[in-house]
């Protein structure tokens, strides 16, 4: 009995494939049931060794791609065909995966070798018989020859399949031409992947697209060698990065997937044993890399190893997904479904090897084509995370302007504050300075009082610019526009530059067209802050010589363009500098903000100003010969009205008029005592705050009140509601109310003028505005 099974079974597994009249037309044929096989373990045989070997020792290929694992070994493949027909007979054997390291073809008539022919990654690309990534040989058949072929194959330590596979050369066309064109497909996927994903980390700056993008260019180059691209474009030549490909592109393939997976899923947030298990599996994806370049006889135990590594990344990271969606209830659906799509196509990949599913494109590629609809559905998953860094940064953005709203909130209240703390003190000094300077003789008093004023003009001059600097980048700087005498206004500044010029030893030159308009209407002050920080500008800049101040005007009906022309013969600025000279805190460098002081805002706020009236500013420089500043600006010229008598100005009579002052502070009270004083046939009457001055006005008739803001127990605001409102019990609820406040914000303005306030003045107070403005009103 024993007999009869070995006789069948050397029947069976020596029979030939016949090719005849009846059976040669076919496009592909697996020739798995004719062909048995041999493990020759470690050793290498020749050809000549192998066909002495007794064919009992051969075992029947059971399946169609036969799947021999991870293994070194050297295995032998024979099968027998006969052509039996008249004609030559040319096919294509494709055998095993195109990583194999050796895979030599043999053709045997006779116990003799009549032809050799080589393939497999070990030897240059050129040496390969058929030159083409997979594992191909040409079977020539003369007619009615039979012939008998050997394979060797033999792997790293790498799978080995063994599919007997006979083409036809259309057929081969056919199936080449279909694969180029799904590969293409889907390594341009990758590509367009990978670099897309790249500059969303440059623009974005966030680590899961940079790990995103590694991830798919490793993975894309993982199968790049597995189809044997890589070895035949990329290393030709063979040698160890060809052979190491696989491996090491796996490597570092997994550990970009589990960083990206660990930063996408936030794995840290949810889960500190989950991504501490992440990190150990890094450990473990570094250590065997390390062994990988430098212990070379453990390469073998690479590829089982790094096959249980992925697998375990692939548990650990459906593991934080069920662990979110329990924690959280939050479903990352395209990223679960990218995840399933590589798992699904390696099961199949692997059910393949096993005979489980039949051989073809799809289960032979399912690993691919997993990978690839992986790739699509976490892109799908990152354009969710985009969108949601998206919506992130709009909040962000969001809460960051109203932070920003409540830091200007609250730099406009401190800038208030600190506003009205210097102008109080400074109001007392100046008034006072100007009274002691009235009541002297003496010249070296007279001569400290100026000191004094001087300094403490130019401490409010600072004050007014981080005010009006503040004003500006919050876009509430306004004109207060009003008929005002030009001519005066000059004057005074001409006056002004003149003192300062000397007492710094320079000339001055005032020059004034003659067609000058006397009255203008347009923002006095604004004006006066334009000009003035022009001629600080040259005077601060010029250590000899002249500072020149010329105006210009041309009329046209009633507009009047303004040109002033600022000279000096001082520093100069450089080519490159004088485009920033009007930014803001600049100076010629840092060094001349130490040497000539000041904040670094007076042409910037010049620029500002310039452009509130839609005028134009040019300057023309040269260093060490000094700077030419040309402002234009264009105002209105009106009638001149008939004026107050200066001799009832000087006299500062009030005709029996009746003041009260509704001021909490001390010192500012005495300033307008001492002010007031000297008025003819005028009552004044001080009240600490708003309740106290509506005391005052339910007892005593008023015909002006000069109203402070700031105040405990009822502030000015307040007061003025009440009065305008008719309910604070006098009878006359339009009685002339002037604001007198250190406050110099535009808000505070546009609130004076909101509850009623018929006019607004600042301090420190002009004596000669205060008793214009109290002239008006009463």
């Amino acid at each position: 009995m024993t007999a009869i099974l070995l006789l069948f079974f050397q029947n069976t597994a020596f029979s030939q494939y016949i090719i005849g009249s009846k059976n040669i037309d076919f496009n592909q044929k697996s020739l798995h049931n004719f062909t048995t096989i041999f493990d020759s373990k470690q050793n290498q045989l020749s050809i000549n060794e192998v066909l002495k070997i007794d064919k009992t020792k051969f075992n029947p290929l059971n399946d169609e791609n036969h799947d021999l694992g991870f293994t070194a070994d050297n295995y032998w493949l024979h099968f027998s065909v006969k052509n039996e027909t008249n004609s030559d007979l040319k096919y294509y054997l494709e055998s095993s995966r195109p990583i194999v390291d050796v895979a030599n073809f043999y053709k045997v008539i006779g116990n003799k070798v009549v032809s050799i022919q080589k393939s497999g990654d070990n030897i240059p690309f050129k040496e390969r018989s058929f030159k083409h990534r997979k594992t191909l040989f040409t079977v020539y058949l003369l007619p009615n020859e039979t012939a008998d072929y050997y394979i060797n194959l033999k792997s790293d330590g790498e799978v080995i399949n063994a599919p007997v596979i006979l083409r036809t050369p259309m057929n081969l066309v056919e199936v080449t031409s279909f694969e180029q064109i799904v590969f293409g497909f889907f390594y341009g996927i990758l590509v367009i992947a990978s670099i897309l994903y790249f500059f969303f980390f440059y623009a974005m700056k966030e680590r899961v697209f940079l790990y995103y993008g590694l991830y798919v260019v490793f993975i894309g180059l993982l199968q790049f060698s597995l189809d044997g691209y890589f070895y035949q474009f990329i290393t030709p030549n063979a040698g160890w990065l060809s052979n190491k490909s696989v491996l090491l592109f796996a490597i570092i393939s997994g550990f970009f997937l589990g960083k990206y997976a660990q930063n996408y899923l936030k794995v840290a947030q949810v889960s500190v044993r989950l991504n501490t298990l992440f990190n150990v599996l890094y450990v473990f994806f570094g250590l065997l890399f390390l062994v990988i370049i430098f212990i070379p006889q453990w390469f073998q135990y690479g590829y089982p190893v790094m096959n249980f590594l992925g697998l375990l990344l692939l548990i650990l990271i459906i593991s934080s997904l069920i662990h979110i969606y329990v924690e959280t209830k939050k479903i990352y659906s395209f990223f679960t479904l990218g995840i399933l799509s590589l798992v699904t196509g390696f099961v199949v990949f692997i059910l393949k090897n096993f005979s489980l599913l039949p051989y073809n494109f799809i289960t032979e590629n399912s690993s691919k084509l997993g990978t690839g609809l992986e790739v699509v559905f976490l892109s799908l998953s990152m354009a969710s995370l985009i969108k949601d860094l998206k919506e992130e940064r709009e909040n962000l953005q969001g809460l960051a302007l109203q932070k920003s709203e409540e830091m200007n909130e609250m730099k406009s209240y401190f800038l208030s504050n600190i506003s009205h703390e210097l102008r109080t003190p400074l109001n007392t000094i100046m008034n006072f300075i100007e009274s002691i300077d009235g009541e002297t003789d003496s010249k070296s008093i007279q001569e400290k009082c100026e000191v004094i004023r001087s300094s403490s003009s130019s401490l409010l001059s600072s004050v007014n610019d981080i005010l009006d600097f503040s004003k500006i980048e919050k876009d509430e700087i306004k004109l207060e526009e009003a008929d005002f005498d030009l001519y005066r206004l000059l004057n005074e500044i001409r006056t002004d530059t003149l003192n300062r010029a000397q007492n710094k030893g320079l000339d001055f030159q005032y020059i004034q067209c003659q067609d000058l308009p006397k009255m203008v209407f347009g923002d006095v002050d604004r004006i006066r802050q334009i000009l003035v920080n022009l001629l600080s500008n040259a005077l601060k800049f010029t250590s000899e010589g002249i500072v020149k101040f010329k105006v210009d005007c041309e009329i046209i009906n009633d507009k009047v363009a303004l040109n002033f022309i600022v000279s000096d013969t001082g520093d100069g600025i450089s080519k490159e500098k004088i485009d920033s000279i009007f930014d803001s805190f600049s100076q010629q460098s840092i060094n001349n903000s130490r040497k000539y002081g000041g904040l670094g805002l007076g042409l910037y706020i010049v620029k500002a100003l310039v452009n509130l009236y839609k005028g134009d500013i040019e300057v023309q420089s040269i260093v060490n010969q000094g700077t030419v500043c040309n402002v234009k600006i264009n105002l209105i010229k009106v009638a001149i009205k008939e004026e107050v008598k200066l001799e009832e100005i000087n006299n500062y009579n009030l005709h029996g008029k009746r003041i009260l002052v509704v001021e909490d502070n001390a010192m500012n009270q005495m300033v307008l005592k001492m002010i007031t004083k000297k008025w003819l046939n005028t009552e004044v009457d001080y009240a600490f705050n708003g309740e106290e001055g509506l005391e005052f006005l339910r007892k005593s008739k008023y015909d002006v009140i000069l109203m402070d803001l700031q105040m405990p127990v009822m502030d000015g605001y307040e007061a003025t509601i009440e009065i305008r409102g008719g309910n604070s019990g006098i009878n006359d609820k339009n009685i002339p109310i002037i604001a007198v406040t250190a406050d110099v914000m535009e808000s505070t303005k546009d609130r004076v003028k909101e509850i009623g306030m018929d006019f607004y003045l600042s301090k420190p107070v002009n004596k000669d505005v205060l008793f214009e403005i109290i002239q008006k009103c009463a």
